[in-house]
């Protein structure tokens, strides 16, 4: 009786239900996945990050150990000379501020400029809606080597030539040809519930734009005015045309112009080219929270 007893208190054998083992092979599948896909992102960041490395370092590199040691090696003994002595000759704080004020003016003029076109298009429903987004996608694509002789010419009569001003215009409405087509295929998409609402309420066409729209918009405003700045900012073809006069250099040309100017040994290239791309490798780090929250905002709904 005690063995009977003995055999009826044994636990069952465990039954290997079907699906267990392939539910296993899937995540051992997709773990292998996720990390060939994080490894392959590495490689491809250290590729991208490679060449701003080795300028970086050629930068604080004396002339003598560049020439020795060649451009992979690490500084034997680092210095920051070349980046003084360039600063100094290109005047670099003036032409820092002169693409400070030229990038950050555009931003807003052209995110605000095409904020008014995209509520007429995308919200306000014009007549012939399609056509002009069309227009201004036609406007964007078109080179500056195309516009700069008509754009030359309307300049200098209205005594605009060598003037940031100039410069500002024609890059607010460069920038907004885009921003335009860019806002109004995102406010086509707003819920349409929302506008009805603000309506009934007494709305008009202003306060539902500034007290409506723009709130639930401002992720997508905020991506529109971070690519015109560096879009601005790396801009090198209408700047060196339009402002001849060293005071009113952007840094891509002040970089280009002194350059062609001076004779300058590698490492004080390496330091100009470092100088140049800085900038906007910090505005980029600095609002890279504000266009990851505008690509990925998603759907209004």
């Amino acid at each position: 009786m005690t063995t009977s007893m003995a055999m009826e208190e044994q636990p069952a054998p465990r039954t290997r239900k079907p699906n267990q083992g392939r539910i296993r092979r899937s995540s051992v599948l997709g773990a292998v996945q996720a990390y060939g896909v994080l490894f392959g992102l590495i490689a491809l960041l250290a590729v991208m990050f490679a060449p701003f490395a080795i300028i970086a370092v050629n930068a604080v590199k004396t002339p003598t150990d560049l020439a020795a040691n060649g451009p992979l090696s690490l500084p034997q003994d680092p210095t920051l000379n070349n980046i003084a002595s360039f600063w100094n000759a290109v005047d670099f704080g003036g032409a820092l501020r002169n693409s400070i004020v030229i990038s950050g003016s555009v931003a807003v003029l052209a995110t605000t400029l095409s904020l008014l076109n995209a509520f007429a298009l995308g919200i306000g429903r014009i007549r012939g809606a399609l056509p002009l987004l069309v227009f201004f996608m036609m406007a964007n694509i078109l080179p500056n080597e195309a516009i700069v002789y008509p754009l030359y010419y309307m300049a200098k009569p209205l005594g605009l030539y060598n003037t940031q001003l100039s410069v500002i215009i024609m890059f607010t409405v460069i920038q907004s040809a885009f921003g335009t087509y860019f806002i109004a295929s995102v406010m086509r998409a707003f819920p349409k519930e929302i506008l009805d609402a603000a309506k009934v309420d007494g709305c008009g066409k202003l306060q539902l734009l500034v007290q409506v729209v723009v709130p639930i918009m401002r992720p997508s405003l905020a991506v529109l005015m971070v690519f015109a700045f560096i879009w601005t900012w790396n801009e090198f073809y209408l700047p060196m045309v339009f402002l001849v006069s060293n005071s009113q250099y952007t840094v891509p040309v002040a970089v280009a112009v002194t350059q062609g100017q001076h004779m300058m040994n590698e490492s004080q290239v390496a330091a100009s080219a470092l100088l140049g791309v800085l900038p906007c490798l910090v505005f980029f780090l600095l609002f890279q929270r504000t266009l990851t929250r505008g690509i990925t905002a998603g759907s209004y709904r």
